[in-house]
């Protein structure tokens, strides 16, 4: 169990139980440790999400919390961007001083996420994705390339099962009544 400075016990363990409670099931919320919580805002992949981490401290919630975004999610987002975010959240948090605060910023900054994420540009992501592109458009052309190499016999009796344009003639599949009329099957025997 995690030691919490006794002024303060009760309403840790109340809030964590409680973040716990509300996120069941939430796949963007993450309790990294019992004082580390992250929240994923936006949408997976996209180049205006980010991946809020929320730290108590010894005296929290009487002091501000620890938030950042050092995650390597976050690695997409520019430096300027990442101090404006949680300068923000920072900000939010300075008014619920002496409550609990993580649900409200974690909320806070997913109502906001498009005002905090303006100045993102999508160029960092795209030249990822486009060397990704690059990269899958090279192993495509190399399974192209491999091509099953066929015996002059075999070429030759592919040839003259199909016309001059590779297709095979009318008909190759019917069936003959007259050749079933002398065997004695019917046609629901085929």
């Amino acid at each position: 169990m995690v030691h919490f400075p006794e002024t303060s016990s009760y309403i840790v363990l109340e809030e964590r139980q409680v973040l716990l409670s509300i996120y069941e099931g939430d796949d963007n919320f993450k309790e990294l440790t019992p004082t580390t919580f992250q929240y994923l805002v936006g949408d997976k992949g996209h180049f205006k999400s980010f991946l809020l981490e929320i730290v108590w401290g010894e005296k929290y919630p009487t002091e501000m919390p620890n938030i950042n975004l050092d995650a390597f999610y976050n690695n997409h987002i520019c430096a300027e961007v990442k101090c404006n975010v949680v300068m923000k959240i920072s900000e939010e948090g300075e008014q619920w001083l002496e409550s609990a605060m993580t649900y409200t910023l974690f909320e806070w900054a997913k109502e906001n996420a498009d005002v905090l994420m303006t100045n993102q540009v999508e160029q960092l992501i795209q030249s990822r994705n486009s060397s990704d592109a690059t990269t899958e458009v090279q192993q495509t052309k190399k399974i192209k390339e491999k091509k099953e190499h066929m015996s002059k016999a075999q070429k030759r009796k592919l040839a003259d099962k199909t016309d001059f344009k590779g297709e095979k003639p009318r008909g190759w599949n019917w069936v003959d009544i007259v050749k079933l009329s002398k065997t004695g099957k019917s046609h629901g025997d085929v």
